[in-house]
């Protein structure tokens, strides 16, 4: 990780915002979860974006910067089979939280971006048979007051929100991007 951020810094001066937006999601009831999915989740959900965080500090510090982290609405709403997906989302918000309190006297700004069920491709890389994917699609459209799915660049934007240095007066908050599905 520090050899990317280093090489980051060198090809374009500074680094002043780190999004931790890589992820793992596998939904399987507590009976049928193994080690390796939890495990899976975990590092790539909470290793990932710690390490990460990590090796950009020094370089945040120097910017002023401000890390964003990708959450989900399951951070924060139970979700029945899908427990230790919501429990690995629910630590990068309490993450999010801490560190903005840690950082902050250094400069640092840190926010969480926690959006609902998104269109992406990432649903043809379940285990589910393709055949399955459009009926998970709308079971998830079902729990959102919108009635639909979000697009990736509803939820860029508020990253980019989120990222404007003009946003000087706002770390540690948990931003609901969901369509209204964490209020159901």
């Amino acid at each position: 990780m520090k050899g990317a951020v280093d090489s980051i810094v060198r090809e374009a001066g500074r680094l002043d915002v780190v999004v931790n937006n890589a992820g793992a999601f596998k939904f399987a009831p507590l009976e049928g979860s193994s080690e390796e999915m939890i495990r899976h989740q975990f590092e790539a959900n909470v290793y990932g974006p710690t390490f990460v965080a990590q090796a950009a500090l020094a370089a945040l510090r120097a910017s002023r910067g401000t890390i964003i982290n990708i959450s989900s609405a399951a951070g924060h709403k139970p979700v029945p089979g899908g427990a230790h997906y919501a429990a690995s989302k629910a630590a990068v918000e309490s993450l999010t939280r801490s560190w903005a309190l840690e950082l902050a006297p250094q400069g640092i700004r840190v926010n969480a971006i926690a959006p609902g069920p998104v269109d992406t491709p990432g649903f043809e890389k379940t285990d589910l048979p393709a055949a399955d994917v459009p009926a998970l699609k709308e079971s998830f459209k079902k729990q959102v007051p919108l009635g639909r799915m979000g697009t990736p660049a509803e939820v860029a934007h508020w990253v980019v929100a989120m990222a404007d240095p003009a946003m000087t007066w706002v770390t540690g908050e948990v931003l609901s991007v969901d369509g209204g599905m964490s209020l159901t």
